[in-house]
Parts: C-alpha cells; structure tokens; sequence
C-alpha cells in the first residue's frame, strides 16, 4: 500500500530525548518538503531536583513546543508519568489515537534496548501502536482506522550501548552535519534539564555530550556529525528504507 502522506511522526520518551537523537534527521526531512511531528510520551515530570511535579511538567512542555517551533511541527505530549512509562492498554491506545490522528507514513521512536526502561517500554508501546493503528476493533474516540503500517526506525541507543555496555551498532547513520547548529538550538530550548543533569547524572553539559556522540558516529561516514538509526523490518512492516529514498547519499547503511 502507498502512502503519499509526507509526514514523519518522532514519538520519543521524555522532552528533549528527539532532540539529542533525531532532531538533525528531522531537519533533513523538512527540506525534501516533509510535515515533521514531534510527540513525547511523558512530560519528564521526574526531572528535577526543585520543581513540583506540576512545574516541571509545565516547563519542560513549553521547551518541547519552543523546540519543535523550530521546524514549524506540532507537539504532542501523552501525559504518562514520568519512570512509570507501561505497555498497557490504556497507553498503547494513546499511541494509536496519535497515529490516527496524524496519519504519518515514517516513525522514528526511542531505542529496544537502552538505559533507561521508559525507553525500551516507548519503542514496544509504538511498535504495537504502528502495527495496530488499522485494526478497526481498537476504538479511539473520534478517529478513523489508519490503514496503513510506517516505517518505523529506531533511534540509537544512549551512548550507543545496551545496559551491559555493549555496543548497539546502528544500521545506517545518517550525515547530518548540516544540521548540527540546528540541533544544538533545539537542544538548547531544554534549558530545565541541565541542572537536573548535572545534579543526578553528574553531567554538567548534555550539548557537548550530543554533540560529541554526534561525532563519533559521523567519523563512521567520514561526516563531521551522524545520528543513527535501526529499520524495523518484521513482518508486514515495509521492507524498504525510505530514509535512504528521501535523503539519498546523506543516508549510509551498514
């Protein structure tokens, strides 16, 4: 089935989460004339060390829209709780009511395998939602079925490696050094966080952190910045990488 929706849908885990991972990508797909979403499962309402739940979520919601602005997409936020991420009914119905809704034929989400659980329970709640989207049995109020099943790509891993510290190699890297300014900007609007960052994970800058991951998988392309991706390629998901279609030589695979 063709779909000629050019719209690209990244539903990550926790705002700024796109941002250090897919933001240049995003980019990318926003010159070839594609309509980029930008959506978080929760509003990171655990990230602080001074604010009320309530506060925080507030803040870091309006850093997630300030982001997005940046290259004029919608932002959407879940609204589940920040560590309690659950692959359950009600949050993969939310999924799939963000699909319907936004009907994307690409979705970038967070890695199967990484650091923290929210993020692993992310990329199995919106590998269910991508794949269920059309059943017409899962009713979401208001919306339609969405026939059709995106690519769905999988961003890298935090610091490339799964929880034994063991590499999670990408299948391609896309260049992205056009975009690495950018990316830092969008980085950037995520002002709450370094406090939190640096408090809890004894990081006292993530943009040098980005941007140096960054690096690391552009000196795999011979790029001077790479963000890198895994196709979901099972069964009835679509078998050809349309990264590779939409950005050409910017896209190499492994």
């Amino acid at each position: 089935m063709t779909n000629t929706n050019k719209t690209v849908l990244a539903i990550v885990a926790h705002p700024d989460d796109a941002e250090i991972s897919c933001a240049g990508t995003l980019a990318l797909l926003k010159d070839k004339g594609w309509n980029v979403v930008m959506a978080t499962m929760t509003p990171g309402d655990c990230g602080t060390t001074v604010h009320s739940r309530a506060e925080i979520s507030k803040i870091r919601k309006q850093e997630a829209a300030d982001a997005a602005a940046m290259l004029d997409a919608d932002y959407h936020c879940l609204e589940c709780n920040d560590v309690f991420v659950m692959y359950d009914r009600e949050t993969i119905v939310k999924a799939i009511a963000l699909i319907r809704k936004t009907k994307p034929s690409v979705v970038i989400t967070m890695s199967p395998s990484c650091y923290m659980v929210d993020h692993e329970m992310t990329s199995k709640i919106i590998q269910t939602a991508c794949f269920s989207a059309g059943i017409m049995n899962i009713e979401t109020e208001g919306l339609e079925p969405y026939f059709y099943t995106p690519h769905l790509y999988y961003v890298d891993a935090m610091e490339g490696k799964d929880r034994f510290g063991k590499p999670v190699e990408p299948g391609l890297i896309v260049d992205i050094s056009s975009k690495i300014q950018l990316k830092e900007d969008m980085l950037a609007c995520h002002a709450s966080q370094r406090n939190w960052l640096r408090d809890h994970h004894g990081m006292d800058e993530y943009i040098i952190a980005m941007k140096s991951f960054g690096e690391k998988r552009g000196k795999e392309i011979n790029a001077s910045y790479g963000e890198g991706y895994r196709q979901h390629l099972g069964h009835a998901y679509p078998q050809n990488n349309i990264l590779k279609e939409e950005l050409g030589d910017l896209v190499h695979e492994r």
